[in-house]
């Protein structure tokens, strides 16, 4: 029972520590990278679609993104999706290619998209814990229930504070590691 509860507990708070990673892959640098359109959703004939999987995203250079729908009807629709998504992107379309400059950060939407990032990084942090406070419960209930003894409850609570102090040290890494990308220029 224990090895099991620390397993799924660890799962847990690195599934938290990815969707931290995707958070702030969302938050946008000055830099291009095709990872920013990801989420973005466009109307394929009625039906919600990532735009990856109706054009090819490349990068055209170091600040411009550019998106080749495999359909030419679907040119004017990308163009909308990217314009309508909340990344504060304006796409261009030249012939059958929509081309998304990267607009350069001012200081104030730097410190802005910082507190975001501090934002998502604190969410994950309180998912960690979280899911800390559902292993200790848990090895409480079992004690109750004479499953096991309190010396290996003792233990286990400290082998899963230990995990969740590595996933949080882990969150603040990445946090501090977006937050110079963004104050780069």
């Amino acid at each position: 029972m224990i090895p099991e509860l620390k397993k799924t507990t660890e799962q847990k708070m690195q599934k938290s520590l990815e969707a931290l990673k995707n958070d702030l892959g969302k938050v946008r640098t000055g830099r291009a990278h095709t990872g920013l359109l990801d989420h973005v959703m466009v109307d394929y004939y009625g039906t919600p679609t990532a735009i990856n999987q109706v054009a090819n995203v490349t990068l055209l250079d170091a600040r411009t993104i550019g998106v080749q729908p495999w359909e030419k009807n679907m040119v004017a629709k990308v163009e909308k999706a990217i314009r309508d998504s909340d990344l504060g992107l304006n796409p261009a379309t030249m012939g059958d290619v929509v081309r998304v400059p990267m607009p350069m950060l001012t200081e104030e939407r730097r410190k802005d998209l910082i507190k975001v990032v501090r934002s998502e990084a604190e969410n994950a942090r309180v998912a960690i814990r979280n899911l800390r406070r559902d292993a200790n419960n848990s090895l409480k209930e079992a004690v109750k229930a004479k499953e096991i003894s309190e010396d290996d409850e003792r233990r286990t609570q400290d082998d899963v504070q230990k995990l969740t102090d590595k996933y949080i040290a882990e969150a603040d890494k990445q946090l501090a590691q977006k937050e110079q990308e963004l104050m780069q220029v």
